[in-house]
C-alpha cells in the first residue's frame, strides 16, 4: 500500500555550527547545515518512509539553493516550495554546550520563510496528504500565522490529520508580547500536539490539567510531552501514560524533537490517520506504545550525530537501534 504523504509547512533555514575556537572562545569558522523545524520533520519523514513534502518559501540566494538541494537530496518533495528574489535566507547560529544541548542566535527579519501566503499553496497541495505538520515558528509573524491556520483548515477539509509542535523559540517573538494567546488558536486546530516538558510548563500557566482541558475543547486528541532522556508522557481525553526513553550520549540535540515528530507522524500515517483513528490507537496500548517508542528511538539516534538534516536516521537504522537497546 502506498502511503499518502506527510506535508510539512514553515521555515527552512541555515544552522551555522561553530568549528574550532581561539583562546577567547570565539569560533574559528562556522559550518552551514540545512535546518528549520518543519523542514527537519519533512527530512525525517522522507528518510523513514519516503513520502514527505515541504511547503515554504526559499530565497534565491546561495543558501536558498543549498536548502533546496538538501531537501531534494533527502528525498523530500519540493513541488510546494516557492522561491523569491526579494528576501534572504534566515540564519541560526547554533551553540552547543558540553552536554550537546543547543542554544540559538537567530537572524530572521524580513527573510524568505516569512513571505509565504495562501496564494502560494498549489491547487493540489492538500489533495492527497495524510498529515499536515506545522510549528510555532510560523506563528511569529501575524500574516504568516494566518496562512498557517488556513493551511491547517484546508488539511482538515480533505480529512488529513493536523500536527502541531510548539517548538518555542522565544528569541523569534517580540519582547513586549506573550505568545500564548497567539498560539492557542493554532493549538485548537491540531489533532496531535507535541510539546517539550519545559514548553508544557510554560503553556500550563493555570496547571497541566487546565491546559489539557483547554486543548480538549479544540480538535486535539493526542498530546505527547517529551523531556530529553527522561520518560515521555502522553495524554488523551480518556487516558494518559508515560514511557521510558532510550539512554544515549548526546552529541547535538538540535533536531531531536523534529526527529521524534517525524517518527511519530510516519507511524500515524500508516493508520490512514484521522481523529477517530487516534481514539482507536489509544484503546490499543501496545500499538500506541510501539508508535511512541519508535519516535523516541528516532530522536535518540539523531542526538548522537551533528546537524539537522544530516543527523536524521533511516528506518532500518532505527529498527536496528531498537533491537540493540531491547
Amino acid at each position: 500500500m502506498t502511503m499518502r504523504p506527510i506535508l510539512c509547512f514553515g521555515e527552512a533555514l541555515i544552522d551555522l555550527h561553530a568549528d574550532g575556537g581561539d583562546d577567547h572562545g570565539f569560533a574559528a569558522s562556522f559550518r552551514p547545515f540545512a535546518g528549520g523545524a518543519p523542514a527537519n520533520v519533512a527530512v525525517a519523514a522522507a528518510r523513514l518512509s519516503g513520502t514527505a513534502r515541504f511547503a515554504g518559501m526559499l530565497s534565491h540566494d546561495r543558501f536558498g539553493d543549498f536548502l533546496l538541494n538538501s531537501l531534494q537530496s533527502a528525498g523530500v518533495g519540493v513541488d510546494d516550495t516557492v522561491r523569491t528574489e526579494s528576501a534572504n535566507s534566515a540564519l541560526a547560529f547554533v551553540t552547543l554546550d558540553a552536554h550537546g544541548e543547543r542554544s540559538f542566535s537567530f537572524y530572521r527579519e524580513r527573510t524568505a520563510d516569512l513571505m509565504f501566503r495562501p496564494a502560494d499553496f498549489r491547487a493540489d497541495t492538500f489533495r492527497d496528504i495524510a498529515v499536515f505538520h506545522v510549528c510555532s515558528n510560523s506563528m511569529t509573524d501575524p500574516t504568516l500565522a494566518e496562512t498557517t491556520r488556513e493551511g491547517m483548515q484546508r488539511a482538515h477539509a480533505v480529512g488529513a490529520l493536523v500536527s502541531f509542535d510548539v517548538n518555542l523559540r522565544p528569541a523569534l517573538w517580540p519582547d513586549d508580547g506573550d505568545p500564548r494567546p497567539l498560539l492557542w488558536p493554532a493549538l485548537h486546530l491540531a489533532d496531535v500536539v507535541k510539546v517539550s516538558a519545559e514548553e508544557f510548563a510554560w503553556l500550563a500557566v493555570d496547571g497541566e490539567q487546565a491546559a489539557l482541558d483547554r486543548l480538549w475543547c479544540g480538535r486535539t486528541r493526542l498530546v505527547v510531552v517529551t523531556d530529553g532522556g527522561r520518560p515521555l508522557r502522553w495524554f488523551h481525553p480518556d487516558a494518559e501514560g508515560e514511557l521510558p526513553c532510550y539512554p544515549v550520549k548526546v552529541v547535538d540535540s538540535t533536531a531531536a524533537g523534529d526527529a521524534f515528530v517525524g517518527g511519530l507522524l510516519c507511524r500515524l500515517s500508516e493508520l490512514e490517520p484521522s481523529p477517530e483513528r487516534i481514539d482507536q490507537l489509544v484503546t490499543d496500548l501496545p500499538r500506541l506504545h510501539a508508535t511512541l517508542r519508535f519516535a523516541s528511538a528516532c530522536g535518540a539516534l539523531t542526538v548522537t550525530r551533528q546537524g539537522s538534516f544530516a543527523a536524521m536516521p533511516c528506518s532500518d537504522e532505527v529498527l536496528t537501534f531498537m533491537e540493540n537497546q531491547a
